[in-house]
């Protein structure tokens, strides 16, 4: 049976996700106690009528992580495939999301503030997202959020899961890579006027950039870092790792390396590239 497990913070959008999966044919329930995991996985295991699960586990059950992840060993030992997803975003967007909908904090009380409950929150829930693949929501709407999640879901994960983001530092850096590496000093296409409204992915970008030689060798030097390191992460049984590649708009030296970048672990591993500020996804 395959089971995702939705968890992340109060308004990050887990509610968009849990429905997202229920309109592609999983048995959804939100806010199930950790402890009955295990009786409702025997359940439709036996009836055979369900094969895959959508379960929203998160702070308003007061979740114990560690037997959460008790849990989750023990499902897949039993041949279950279980996947974790965590949506996450910056305090200032969950603060306003929250007083735009007027709706209060599960931890919220007479001794906890709004902020002081999120970053509660954080803390306790943290732990399980190392083992998750996690999506910041901060600059998303609900339909990119859709979109996002239902790429992620149609990867077939034998092993690990790479997954390349370019983005732009005036935008803010993404909360959820493992490894970030900046772009900024690298030559800049955005200050020829003929080659600005172009980005990373077009071919005078790649013509210009393809011809600097700091570029091919800080395109190198990324590549034999994961060349050394993502093996190691695969066996220590790793299921996902988020590599960050900046520049100061998103739009050109970013664009253009993560795309390199993918064509040199394109066989190896599972990959998903991102270009933030394109907001474009793909699989390769």
């Amino acid at each position: 049976m395959k089971i995702v497990l939705i968890s992340g913070l109060s308004g990050s959008g887990k509610s968009v996700a849990l429905k997202l999966l229920e309109d592609l044919g999983y048995y959804c329930v939100d806010n199930l106690p950790i402890k009955l995991l295990p009786d409702l996985v025997a359940y439709h295991a036996e009836s055979s009528e369900v094969t895959q699960l959508g379960i929203s586990i998160d702070i308003r059950s007061r979740i114990d992580i560690k037997e959460a992840q008790t849990q989750i060993q023990a499902l897949r030992e039993q041949g279950h495939e279980v996947e974790i997803l965590f949506l996450e975003a910056e305090e200032g967007v969950l603060v306003r999301r929250f007083s735009e909908t007027r709706r209060s904090h599960p931890l919220s009380g007479q001794t906890l503030t709004l902020l002081e409950s999120l970053q509660q929150e954080k803390i306790w829930l943290f732990p399980l997202r190392e083992a998750a693949y996690c999506i910041d929501t901060s600059k998303m709407n609900a339909q990119q959020l859709r979109h996002t999640v239902q790429q992620w879901l149609k990867h077939e994960r034998q092993g690990l899961l790479v997954i390349l983001e370019s983005f732009g530092f005036k935008y803010g850096v993404p909360t959820n890579v493992d490894f970030l590496f900046d772009m900024r000093s690298l030559p800049n296409p955005y200050y020829d006027t003929e080659l600005r409204p172009f980005n990373g992915m077009d071919k005078p970008i790649q013509d210009y950039l393809g011809n600097q030689p700091a570029v091919q060798e800080m395109i190198n030097d990324i590549g034999n870092f994961m060349s050394r390191w993502l093996p190691q992460m695969q066996v220590e049984s790793r299921s996902y790792v988020t590599i960050g590649i900046g520049c100061t708009g998103g739009q050109h030296r970013s664009v253009y390396v993560v795309e390199k970048l993918a064509e040199r672990l394109q066989g190896h591993y599972e990959l998903l590239v991102r270009h933030r500020q394109l907001n474009r996804l793909a699989e390769r």
